[in-house]
């Protein structure tokens, strides 16, 4: 009897996997294609074009799932289960540009969650100029502090700070904007210069820190809190971060799918800020934003699907409760919220936002 010995790879690197093993190179870069699987949902197709598609997969050997009722004209759409190699995918796409139906289009959406992106994190700093913060209890309220900490942040290799002047801790007394504006204005008038975002609900305070040097609006919302927050954006064509945060801030939402609907609401909410014309989004899953402990797990092992929106991609778990660590030892938290953060930086997060720069920064370093 013979004793077989097999291992499960995990590499994305199959060319290589395929040269190690002594397969011809004139063909290892095509072949490798046949050994790399992607599984993708397709939305509210019609019933022509997912009986298109589902043939069209049949027939290169890949798989097409659809609804039951698809068959009896009993629904007037459904959604779609694709899945096969890139080999397959690829030809798969290339039959439906010769397609009816706006298959065409499919077919460029596929191509392009094909191409493999490069992608480098960066790290968001985050300054607190309010006497109530969650993680450091106000500790940079006074404005000399709080410079000397954005010179601490950017000598540890933050890529962006970002400011907040209202707490957005689940029970935060909120903030009008003339006082988040009273708070910011000693301090914009001292910033040395570098790349700023505005952690802000509001349209007033955030065509104020615009006026002031801001180059980016962080709203926490995702534009549901101030409908006027997108005009402004759209007027000075600053950057935008929108973040998920289901009803309200602080309510825990009961999801029947977190990630599908976080999915959803988040590519509903891209679409309408590039209707405005803003063009610079950055997308925010919204941890610990009406979300249980195990929501939150859920969204971040499932991160790699939020890439599918084509955006670049913000994430922050530093101090926050989902660490079941109810009291201020700042040191652990930090300790296990670079963590969380390792695999994220694994798979090319392109921003966490954190509290410990420095920490962040030595582990990236390690990473790359």
């Amino acid at each position: 009897m013979n004793d077989f010995v097999i291992k499960t790879l995990t590499t994305d690197d199959i060319e290589l996997e395929l040269e190690k093993i002594g397969f011809d190179i004139a063909y290892r870069a095509k072949a490798s294609d046949k050994f790399k699987y992607k599984t993708f949902k397709v939305f509210d197709l019609t019933l022509p074009q997912a009986n298109i598609l589902k043939q069209t997969a049949l027939s290169f050997g890949a798989d097409c799932g659809v609804h039951r009722e698809v068959l009896t004209n009993k629904i007037d759409k459904t959604d779609v289960i694709l899945g096969g190699s890139f080999s397959q995918l690829k030809k798969i796409s290339d039959k439906l540009k010769l397609q009816p139906f706006s298959l065409k289009d499919l077919a460029t959406k596929i191509d392009s969650l094909l191409i493999c992106v490069s992608r480098r994190t960066k790290l968001v700093g985050i300054l607190n100029i309010t006497p109530d913060s969650f993680s450091d209890g106000g500790k940079y309220f006074d404005t000399k502090k709080a410079i000397e900490h954005v010179s601490n942040l950017i000598q540890d290799g933050a890529d962006i700070i970002d400011i907040g002047a209202e707490s957005t801790r689940p029970g935060a007394v909120d903030i009008a904007p003339q006082e988040q504006i009273s708070r910011l204005k000693p301090l914009l008038k001292e910033l040395p210069e570098f790349l700023y975002s505005i952690d802000t609900r509001s349209s007033v305070v955030a065509e104020f820190a615009l006026d002031n040097g801001i180059q980016i609006v962080n709203d926490v919302s995702g534009l549901d809190f101030d409908k006027k927050m997108i005009d402004v954006i759209s007027k000075y064509q600053s950057g935008l971060v929108i973040q998920h945060s289901g009803r309200n801030i602080a309510d825990i939402c009961n999801y029947k799918d977190v990630v599908e609907e976080v999915w959803k609401s988040l590519y509903k909410k891209a679409e309408y800020a590039n209707s405005k014309n803003v063009k610079n989004i950055i997308l925010d899953i919204g941890i610990g934003f009406g979300k249980t402990k195990e929501d939150n797990f859920e969204l971040l092992n499932r991160i790699d699907e939020f890439f599918t929106l084509n955006y670049p991609l913000m994430v922050g778990v530093s101090r926050k409760s989902l660490l079941g660590i109810s009291d201020n030892d700042n040191d652990l938290k930090d300790a296990l919220s670079s963590a969380i953060s390792y695999p994220l930086m694994q798979k090319g997060v392109d921003y966490l936002r954190v509290h410990n720069v420095k920490l962040h920064k030595q582990l990236l370093n390690l990473v790359r």
